[in-house]
């Protein structure tokens, strides 16, 4: 692996150096010339988030306009992507995450931004996998979220394990994610298969869905539309997020979070940019691609969608310091055993939790 990421990092700045050396036309490889655009069109997901100034920053230093454009969760992020491939949707892409990476490598440039270090090498995939056109951006732990005042005012002690959930007293208190449809709905089906295994997560799921669990599309409709939580409008007490969601909950830094994460749940992901294939402006894709990894968009991540930065130097808020859970030992998958499995993983899922 660090021979890879060496020779990845190698080959990465060698680009940078080229495109330093030339000009942005030159850049452009061998497709016809177009002059720099008004604006680029960034795909991503419906969770994507930043603050306000922070891509004009972008339009400020390029003179380029940023026109973002959400096409749904991560996993139909991708499908799209690949539908459109011959009438490309848009010049970035913002939110292909470890689950889906493999997917999204026909519809990808070559390209990782030379603004990563050796500090953000470990987020890195190998290059079979998509790591040679996908540059990380953010991190995060996919892990059940618990809402603290449901189960006070309840009585009922709050469940710990993958296992609890599936036990009739929390029948009908989870909410997830599709896995085929949403990137942390299939980071839970993982966390599931790598922690039951192959012979037993579909047990486990048959179990899941006669005690009750709910299954929304996506991320956005299960937190705040079925979550119990002080940001949310539903009457489930746990729900799939992330481990730094509890951050967001906080108003008062000196009182507790009123979310907790199961931390023997969590999933590990890492979400990725990179440039879309049959772009007609490469070069300044790759500069917004970069930017994605400037210290103004490092620093709003947190604030604005709730996980971890990749630069390392990145200072993260202070309510985070007491909300924010660091995971020690998520559940994880090779890349490659997903990207071998992950079809039939989703339809054999689809079978059990989709009526």
């Amino acid at each position: 692996m660090e021979s890879s990421i060496r020779s990845l990092r190698s080959a990465a700045a060698a680009a940078i150096a080229f495109c330093l050396a030339a000009s942005l036309a030159a850049c452009a490889d061998s497709r016809e010339e177009a002059p720099a655009p008004a604006s680029l069109v960034l795909v991503t997901h419906d969770s994507f988030a930043l603050g306000d100034g922070v891509l004009a920053a972008f339009t400020a230093e390029t003179g380029i306009a940023v026109d973002v454009q959400a096409l749904g969760d991560a996993g139909a992020l991708v499908n799209k992507l690949v539908l459109t491939q011959d009438s490309p949707l848009g010049d970035v892409v913002f939110g292909v995450d470890t689950t889906f990476a493999s997917r999204a490598i026909p519809v990808l440039e070559p390209y990782v931004s030379g603004a990563l270090t050796e500090a953000e090498a470990p987020f890195l995939l190998p290059a079979d996998q998509g790591g040679d056109r996908l540059t990380p951006i953010d991190s995060g732990d996919v892990c059940v979220n618990v809402d603290h005042a449901w189960f006070a005012e309840h009585g009922v002690p709050e469940p710990v394990t993958l296992a609890d959930l599936a036990e009739p007293a929390y029948r009908d208190l989870l909410v997830v994610e599709s896995a085929g449809t949403s990137s942390p709905g299939l980071s839970f089906l993982l966390a599931t298969i790598a922690a039951f295994g192959e012979d037993g997560w579909q047990d486990y799921w048959r179990a899941l869905v006669a005690n009750g669990v709910k299954i929304d599309a996506g991320w956005t409709d299960a937190y705040y539309a079925s979550f119990s939580g002080p940001s949310s409008e539903g009457d489930r007490p746990l729900v799939v997020s992330y481990s730094s969601s509890p951050a967001a909950e906080v108003v008062d830094a000196s009182a507790p979070a009123p979310t907790g994460v199961l931390t023997e749940t969590c999933f590990r992901q890492t979400e990725f940019a990179g440039v879309i294939a049959g772009t007609r402006y490469p070069a300044e894709a790759r500069l917004l691609v970069d930017y994605l990894l400037s210290p103004a968009v490092q620093a709003d991540i947190p604030g604005s969608m709730y996980v971890y930065p990749v630069v390392q130097s990145t200072v993260l808020p202070e309510t985070w310091a007491a909300a924010a859970v660091t995971i020690e030992d998520p559940y994880e998958i090779d890349p490659a055993q997903i990207d071998e499995n992950r079809e039939r993983w989703i339809q054999e899922w689809s079978a059990i939790a989709v009526p």
